[in-house]
């Protein structure tokens, strides 16, 4: 018996590097040295705007992508606006917010709709490099009305899940709800429903190969790591799934990966 559990321990240490890729927790303080972070935050932007760039969806690397699952490089996704900023020395001028879904502190189950500047955004980082998709520009005028408008709160679901299945109401991620802004901003709906059923009709998710031992034993330690939203195989939304699909309907301006 003292084998058995021996074997489940290892079993659950074994499963938890390789899914526990879509950790969107807010940073307290940055991973890497608050310099180059907010270096690089400032690069980031300055790339975006020399692009014209009004909306971005952009992803950092919060875990090192040799212990993520294959075809997931990114743990976390967020839209980054063109807006009116304060810094804080309150100045006020033009830079990018960040429109984030985290999970909360108290509770990884569960997310909130959070604002924050570029480099709070990166401190979350473990390695600086930033997945950068700029949607066309009609498609960007439609996205900053979605994320100005009621429908991305009322988008959001607070029950968290690593896995979540974006085809499904249950669980929601921070890409899955980067998905949905998406979606609702490109047929112009609003109902949860209807934004659900283009998703399966038409978005393709990352699949996550997760035997079953695994995905009992996943749960079983973290209520943010069920997958009871999902049949006999899992799959999620990620950067690199958003990035094929809005390649495949010509919908993306350019994607690509930025480094220091």
């Amino acid at each position: 018996m003292r084998r058995f559990w021996l074997l489940v321990g290892l079993l659950i240490l074994t499963a938890l590097p390789g899914i526990l890729m879509a950790g969107s927790s807010e940073a307290t303080k940055p991973v890497l040295p608050p310099a180059k972070v907010a270096r690089f935050a400032d690069q980031v932007q300055q790339e975006l705007a020399r692009r014209g760039t009004q909306v971005a969806i952009v992803a950092r690397m919060g875990r090192d992508p040799s212990v993520l699952p294959k075809g997931v490089r990114y743990t976390h996704v967020a839209y980054w606006v063109y807006s009116d900023i304060q810094t804080q020395d309150g100045q006020r001028g033009k830079g990018y917010r960040v429109f984030n879904l985290y999970q909360t502190a108290e509770n990884a189950a569960r997310s909130t709709l959070v604002q924050d500047s570029p480099a709070d955004f990166l401190a979350g980082a473990k390695r600086l490099e930033a997945g950068i998709i700029i949607p066309d520009r009609r498609l960007q005028r439609k996205l900053a009305q979605t994320i100005a408008s009621p429908t991305y709160a009322a988008l959001h679901n607070p029950r968290y899940s690593v896995l979540a299945n974006p085809a499904s109401r249950q669980f929601q991620n921070c890409t899955e709800h980067t998905l949905d802004v998406l979606m609702a901003a490109l047929y112009g709906v609003r109902g949860p429903d209807q934004i659900k059923a283009n998703i399966a009709a038409h978005f393709t998710p990352q699949p996550i190969p997760l035997g079953g031992l695994k995905r009992g034993f996943a749960s079983l330690t973290s209520a943010a790591l069920t997958t009871q939203d999902h049949g006999a195989s899992v799959a999620t939304a990620t950067f690199g799934s958003i990035a094929g699909f809005m390649q495949k309907h010509d919908l993306a301006q350019s994607v690509f990966r930025l480094t220091p």
